[in-house]
């Protein structure tokens, strides 16, 4: 239940009443003691639920469109302009802009916890509805006078196989999640708390992202790893180290550094020229001299067929149509041929080869043989 022995009045608000001292984070309830000495006095609000408050930025971090937009009129131009309009915040808009979101939160958890409740005057659930909707406002305002932090650390990462807006995109997601997590009781400034959010966004992105055969982000996380190992050995040894050499680094078997290296190699193009550009790699690689998918479907089909037939003949009459038809994957064998090799006259494999066509009563199968 809710205290109402530590509160105070929210005289700023337009409906007046009392603010809850209970925390809510990551849509966890818990009692935090710090907040009943800190609730005191905390909160300054708008004077209307018209007009929220916004507070200027000082001068010397006032922002200046032109550092972001330069001439360019291509998408991520736009972006920057647009972005770059906003005004930075200082410590204590900080400070004042997570009062606001972490007080929705509070007025949050009491309507959840209150539904269906039939103590709760119109007035108290109009309080709480406000105070949810300012910390909404609240928490945009903070995401969108950060979203150059964004910028500035995604640039960073550019060139790496995946486009600057895509990871400016993972990098928003990855404010979104800092604004939400940061706690302005630590003293903190925002900026160095949401660098690592960003960053670890930026970087599961890039592993989803940046490779045509998307591997696992734990499993890019290891290769990653791996490459800046190989990368120092080089520098240091002045040569390429080996995979036992960089398994000793990384601390891991000779056999996963192999796997983790094949990982790296990327897919290439069938049209990737070739020499001073006259073929391409398909040409180099695909044999011309290979049935097309048709004609292989059909001989495979073809072949099934052989053997259910000859499956149902006795095994010298197998034996010797194999031969005779070259179905062994030889080429075809003579009358003689195969009579010196079952120690029989010319004249008994003849009879033999005709005894087994005309056992399997198919008239035209030794076309079909041939063919």
């Amino acid at each position: 239940m809710w205290n109402k022995q530590e509160v105070n009045p929210l005289s700023s608000t337009p409906f007046g009443g009392v603010l809850m001292t209970w925390k809510v984070r990551g849509g966890r309830h818990e009692h935090h003691a710090r907040y009943e000495n800190h609730m005191r006095g905390l909160v300054t609000m708008t004077t209307t639920a018209q007009e929220p408050r916004t507070t200027p930025a000082s001068p010397r971090r006032s922002a200046s469109p032109g550092n972001y937009a330069a001439a360019s009129t291509d998408a991520f131009g736009d972006y920057l302009r647009r972005i770059g309009k906003g005004a930075l915040l200082n410590a204590e808009q900080e400070v004042d802009l997570a009062r606001r979101i972490e007080v929705g939160l509070f007025a949050e958890a009491r309507l959840l916890q209150g539904d269906g409740a039939s103590t709760r005057d119109s007035a108290e659930e109009r309080e709480l509805s406000w105070l949810v909707h300012d910390g909404c406002r609240a928490k945009n305002q903070f995401i969108e006078a950060n979203l150059r932090l964004v910028v500035s650390i995604a640039k960073h990462y550019s060139g790496r196989g995946v486009p600057i807006m895509d990871l400016v995109q993972d990098g928003n997601m990855g404010l979104v999640r800092a604004v939400e997590k940061y706690d302005f009781m630590t003293g903190y400034k925002f900026s160095t708390y949401a660098t690592w959010w960003i960053r670890q966004a930026i970087h599961r992105g890039m592993a989803d992202k940046s490779r045509m055969i998307r591997i696992p982000v734990h499993t890019a996380e290891k290769l990653n790893k791996i490459k800046r190992i190989r990368r120092d050995l080089t520098s240091v040894l002045d040569r390429d180290p080996t995979a036992r050499e960089i398994g000793e680094a990384a601390q891991l078997p000779v056999r996963d550094v192999l796997r983790l290296l094949q990982y790296d190699n990327e897919p290439i193009s069938l049209h990737t020229p070739v020499g001073d550009g006259a073929g391409d790699m398909a040409e180099l690689i695909i044999d011309d001299d290979l049935p097309q998918p048709d004609e292989h479907a059909t001989l495979t089909l073809r072949a099934a067929d052989i053997r259910y037939f000859l499956d149902t003949l006795p095994p010298r009459e197998r034996s010797i149509l194999r031969a005779r038809f070259g179905l062994d994957g030889n080429e075809p064998r003579t009358l003689d041929q195969i009579a010196h090799t079952e120690g029989v006259t010319r004249e008994r494999v003849r009879q033999i080869e005709k005894r087994a066509l005309a056992l399997l009563h198919v008239p035209r199968l030794e076309h079909y043989l041939r063919d």
